[in-house]
């Protein structure tokens, strides 16, 4: 469940940045994701590790309808407690 919820927040970050700089073609995106604390369902925020294949497969169903469908996602697992972009390819 987190790792959708997760790989949601990562497809609409990117869109957000690929509306404010206008971007037509985003060819990679690279993340970086430590364990997650997250909230859902009624439930407290609690710490979940983050599958990465479970992330890939939410993240290219989320994205396959929009610019990013084409897009390589290069996820890295890192220390810490949260995730964040750390490049993005595009024109």
């Amino acid at each position: 469940m987190h790792d959708f919820l997760l790989a949601k927040e990562i497809v609409d970050e990117v869109l957000k940045i690929v509306e404010e700089k206008k971007l037509s073609k985003i060819s990679k995106v690279g993340v970086e994701i430590g364990q997650i604390a997250l909230a859902h369902d009624g439930h407290e925020e609690h710490i979940e590790d983050i599958s990465i294949d479970n992330l890939m497969f939410g993240i290219e169903g989320i994205a396959k309808n929009t610019i990013l469908k084409e897009t390589k996602f290069d996820i890295k697992k890192v220390n810490g407690e949260s995730w964040k972009l750390v490049e993005i390819e595009g024109e």
